[in-house]
């Protein structure tokens, strides 16, 4: 009796609660809807899992409830048609546990938020209890989830670096300072030394799931100054096509994932994940060929601006229906001085750019491996070489060629979604004027 007395006073969640037809069971979770009709009142009532209809009569349809309060309720599960999940709770008792203010800075449970971009992330908690909203994240959970899966089950390690550094990876004054004890140190910009690093001390095969930081002044849709990284770094890979070739792979596997866990959300929201097959590989000058002959686009030299990776992304989504593209053979003048330059043309680099939906989402190729070489970059980039001593010691004592890539989650989690803005794929994003809540 006592054992039963347990499991009957347990909470069950809103999406189980057709397993216990005619029992009491526990409900607890946040009043998303409230509707009265004479002397009876229904709740809806919000969970982590869905929601479930809760017939209240009685002294407690006079309950005092405001929307988003957190309550408990029990009572017995019964099956009910005109329920969308089949199932509603006939409440015996209700407990308030905690009391919502009201009225409410705006309608959280409509299926879009009716509030701009500003006031969604002031009332951040608020505006992530909208179901759409919480999509968001979990398919961004899904993606990061994937990425991990899939380079597990092909032999890589889950690594963990430093975030506190003594210099940037990429050079140059887009870091944050900060003060360390005596010291002046930075946020990492990329976990990239650390990943080569750890590619020589005989891993291999490296991943990271991490923040990383660039101190550029934008404002922009596309960019923020904290985001996470999703790194790969892989030793004895002989050439950038392999790198984009595993890519294809890893991101087809991440999107399979996204499409088999979500699919009712992705049909309501009519959302299209697009399959992941051979992504189009063209250099970065026959691009600025394709720009110039079909829109009459100028670019910088060596490179696409983002008016740029919007068209070329548009010509092969016209042309070959493929929502990405590769950009290979970037001047060594716009790759950092870690790049591999290429065999063909030291001019050029071994390194491609991923573009998806009109935005850079991916940015890899091969690294220098030789010391010398190595040195001589970075000297070549004005920069002085005791400066990356750490790094560049590991490189004396036998590094092997490699490579790898980054992708920037925030950005493929909000082209992935049809976000206007990558502010929306990010929790609590930080960018030039946000550093709360």
């Amino acid at each position: 009796m006592e054992n039963h007395q347990q499991k009957s006073a347990s909470r069950v969640m809103c999406s189980e609660a057709s397993q216990f037809l005619d029992q009491e069971i526990i409900i607890k979770g946040w009043v998303q809807r409230i509707r009265h009709l004479g002397k009876i009142a229904f709740l809806q009532v919000r969970d982590r899992t869905g929601y479930i209809q809760c017939v209240l009569e009685g002294q407690w349809a006079k309950k005092s409830l405001s929307l988003e309060s957190v309550i408990s309720l029990k009572g017995k599960a019964v099956a009910a048609e005109k329920s969308p999940s089949g199932v509603e709770l006939v409440v015996v008792s209700l407990e308030v546990i905690n009391i919502a203010a009201n009225p409410l800075p705006f309608e959280v449970n409509k299926e879009n938020l009716n509030v701009n971009l500003d006031t969604m992330l002031d009332q951040r908690v608020l505006s992530l209890r909208n179901q759409k909203e919480q999509l968001t994240f979990k398919i961004q959970s899904t993606l990061a989830g994937a990425f991990r899966d899939f380079l597990v089950k092909h032999g890589f390690t889950q690594i963990f670096t430093p975030k506190i550094v003594a210099a940037g990876a990429e050079g140059g004054a887009n870091v944050f300072a900060v003060n360390y004890f005596e010291q002046q140190a930075y946020l990492a910009q990329s976990p990239q030394f650390y990943k080569q690093m750890m590619v020589g001390a005989g891993y291999e095969r490296v991943f990271e799931v991490g923040p990383v930081y660039r101190a550029e002044e934008h404002n922009t849709s596309r960019h923020l100054n904290e985001y996470i990284s999703l790194d790969l770094e892989i030793g004895f890979v002989q050439s950038e096509e392999e790198l984009m070739d595993l890519e294809e792979a890893l991101l087809s596997f991440m999107f399979g994932k996204v499409k088999s866990a979500f699919e009712l959300e992705l049909n309501k929201y009519h959302i299209e994940v697009p399959e992941v097959e051979k992504i189009p590989r063209i250099t970065v000058m026959e691009a600025q060929r394709i720009l110039e002959e079909t829109y009459g686009k100028s670019s910088p030299a060596g490179d696409l601006d983002p008016e740029g990776e919007r068209l070329i992304c548009q010509y092969f989504m016209e042309k070959q229906g493929s929502a990405f593209v590769f950009l290979t053979s970037y001047p060594r003048d716009v790759r950092p001085m870690y790049a591999l330059p290429a065999a063909c043309n030291p001019d050029e680099t071994a390194s491609f750019d991923l573009l998806f939906k009109g935005i850079e989402v991916t940015t890899g190729g091969l690294r220098i491996h030789d010391y010398a070489q190595l040195i001589a970059s970075i000297q070549s980039r004005g920069m002085n070489p005791a400066n990356f001593e750490s790094y560049t010691e590991a490189f004396k004592y036998g590094m092997p060629p490699h490579g790898g890539l980054a992708i920037g989650l925030e950005r493929l989690t909000s082209k992935l979604l049809n976000h206007p803005n990558i502010r929306y794929a990010s929790t609590f994003p930080r960018d030039r004027h946000r550093i709360t809540p």
